[in-house]
């Protein structure tokens, strides 16, 4: 049988290290100019802009979404981007949960590079890849990536021209990381993994997402030796031991190292196995997780090809039982079962790590020291996040696209004259309040501030004009305002227009 790469048949990697690519050159390669050249101006893409049948699975495999339920995802999405740091430090199960659902594919590039800590990287290294991409790079690896480009995601819309933006953005990320990693150079693995970003990134933030994930994520698996993966490889077949007794036994039976069937899927990230939906799902929680999640992927295929007797009467030896891992059935790989599949799978970041310092033991013990010592592997965004505390500068998001119109000068003063207009509507003048003096002052009330004489009453008689006396009581009797007594202060009921303590309107006394 032929191996399936997202659904279709495609050729071996080969030898995964390049370190001598020359065989490469003659083998047949999906992305030869011919196979380019049949397809006509009108080719249609798939949702994912995969050109033709290239995901012949994918259609079929992918879960729609209600547009209701997307927008809410989007909505929920944008408030956790918009704070980040709260939400990976206080409420991380509920960032986990949201990622085993999918991220929306409208903001599952910007959730990626903040889950990888690859939005931070870039901020704390304003300018380090245009440094980086101006420089020529080694010749040596130079050479290598040219022959590669070609030979990634060859039917997708973005890379299946020849020197076209989607290959020239690859060819700039891998070089890049050559010359920030030059103890490492450049591995045939790191091309789709940096492919995937780029389908869903600029080039810069595809290039801080690939560091992240080769030193973070996978630490080791793209150095001289492969040492890393091979010590995984064994970690993957102890796991098997508990997972599926029954195909443990039969790989050990017949002496299958892991290295034969395991090497392309945790390398790419089993992004030249699965179906593109479920390659975009794995990736969600891999990103949120950390390698954990390719653990349990790896450990569903092995049981689900090899977990049962009935099925291994197919493959008696070690080729049919190879042939038989490298083209599984597609019902293992679609979106629904996979996922379920491996949110069941009971291994932790813990029984990794236990694996793996046992299995450090042992490489010790059989082979001696290891030549190449990566860094600890983080497992997850949130010990990733942890270990590099942010900045708030640094998840601060910014637009990437900026549209900037400018209007004719008659318009734009039009423009101004209308909005200053409409300001100078909206802004209401609080009434002014007509002050009532009090008919009925005390005498230790402060005179009135106005220096006008107080009107006389309405009702006053003239004889009170002649007789001080008299116009003393009437004064006192009537209440009326004297002249050397101070007025009282106006309360908020006395400065109103209708005030209840008028004379002219008192039914009170």
């Amino acid at each position: 049988m032929a191996k399936t790469e997202n659904g279709r048949p495609s050729v071996d990697m080969g030898s995964i290290r390049t370190l001598n690519s020359s065989h490469l050159e003659d083998e047949s390669s999906l992305g030869s100019d011919s196979e380019i050249n049949g397809f006509t101006s009108e080719r249609q893409t798939d949702r994912y802009g995969f050109i033709g049948g290239a995901q012949q699975y994918s259609e079929e495999s992918a879960q729609d979404v209600p547009p209701a339920v997307l927008r809410q995802r989007e909505v929920k999405w944008l408030d956790m981007l918009s704070h980040w740091d709260k939400w990976m430090i206080k409420r991380f199960n509920k960032v986990r949960l949201r990622c085993q659902k999918g991220i929306p594919p409208a903001l599952r590039g910007r959730a990626w590079l903040y889950l990888s800590g690859g939005k931070v990287k870039r901020e704390q290294n304003q300018g380090k890849f245009q440094e980086l991409d101006s420089q020529p790079g080694d010749p040596k690896w130079i050479d290598v990536i040219e022959k590669d480009l070609h030979r990634q995601f060859p039917f997708h819309e973005m890379f299946v021209s020849r020197g076209g933006h989607g290959q020239q953005d690859l060819f700039r990320v891998l070089k890049a990381y050559t010359l920030y990693r030059p103890e490492e150079g450049y591995c045939q693995a790191q091309a789709p993994i940096a492919a995937v970003l780029l389908m869903h990134m600029p080039a810069e933030d595809a290039f801080w997402g690939l560091v992240q994930i080769c030193e973070k994520y996978l630490p080791g698996y793209y150095s001289p030796g492969l040492e890393a993966i091979q010590l995984d490889g064994e970690i993957l077949f102890a796991l098997l031991r508990r997972s599926s007794p029954i195909a443990f036994r039969h790989l050990e039976k017949h002496k299958i190292d892991p290295i034969l069937y395991m090497t392309e899927w945790f390398m790419c990230a089993f992004s030249r196995t699965l179906p593109w939906a479920s390659v975009l799902r794995v990736w969600d929680m891999f990103l949120c997780d950390g390698v954990k999640i390719i653990f349990r992927v790896g450990l569903v295929l092995l049981k689900c090809t090899l977990g049962t007797r009935e099925k291994l009467k197919t493959c008696q030896g070690l080729y049919e039982t190879m042939e038989l891992l490298r083209a599984i059935d597609p019902r293992y790989m679609q979106e629904g079962f996979l996922v379920r599949e491996i949110l069941e799978v009971p291994v932790t970041a813990r029984d990794i790590e236990r694996e793996h310092h046992s299995q450090v033991k042992r490489w010790k013990k059989n082979r001696g020291e290891m030549n190449f010592k990566p860094a600890p592997r983080m497992h997850g965004a949130r010990l990733i996040m942890l270990a590099e505390p942010p900045r708030r500068q640094d998840l601060r998001q910014n637009p990437t696209i900026l549209l900037e119109v400018p209007e004719p000068p008659q318009q734009q003063n039009k423009g101004k004259e209308e909005r200053k207009s409409k300001k100078k509507k909206s802004i209401k003048k609080p009434p002014v309040m007509e002050e009532v003096p009090n008919p009925y002052p005390l005498h230790t009330d402060p005179s009135p501030p106005s220096s006008d004489p107080p009107a006389p009453l309405p009702d006053s008689s003239p004889m009170l004009e002649t007789s001080p006396e008299t116009k003393k009581d009437s004064n006192h009797q009537q209440g009326a305002p004297s002249p050397d007594l101070p007025a009282a202060k106006e309360s908020a009921l006395q400065q109103s227009t209708q005030s209840l303590c008028s004379s002219e309107q008192d039914t009170y006394l």
